[in-house]
This record gives C-alpha cells, structure tokens and sequence, in this order.
C-alpha cells in the first residue's frame, strides 16, 4: 500500500486513479518497492527448520522403541 505524503494516509492499490494518483489530492504516487528479507529472519527460519527436524526424528525414535 502507498503512502501519501499529502494525506498523510495510507492508499489502497484499488482506489489508485489510473495512472496512480491518490483519489483524495491527486498527487501521483511512486511505486514503491517492498523492502528485502532480513538476514537474521532467514537464519531464525532455517534455525526453526533444524530444531523441529531433530525433535522429530527424537519422537519417531522414542515411538519405535516403546512400541
């Protein structure tokens, strides 16, 4: 969503004009491009990923022995 400086308010993408215009004052808004992944983000993902990977060979482990 585009923010209008003018407004000071947060745009819809529908209610953009054609040409991407804000619909209250008509100042034309930029495309605005979204702002990267952090990298500490990514490393708490794979980080995540490992650590419930091994609880669940842990659990299939304890499973086959007590069964």
């Amino acid at each position: 969503m585009p923010w209008c400086e003018e407004c000071d308010a947060l745009v819809e993408d529908e209610d953009l004009g054609d040409e991407g215009e804000c619909p209250t004052c008509g100042t034309v808004l930029a495309e605005q491009e979204r702002a990267p992944i952090p990298w500490y983000f990514k490393w708490m993902l794979g980080a995540s990923v490992v650590y419930l990977g091994y609880r669940g060979y842990q659990g299939v482990t304890w499973l086959i022995a007590h069964v």
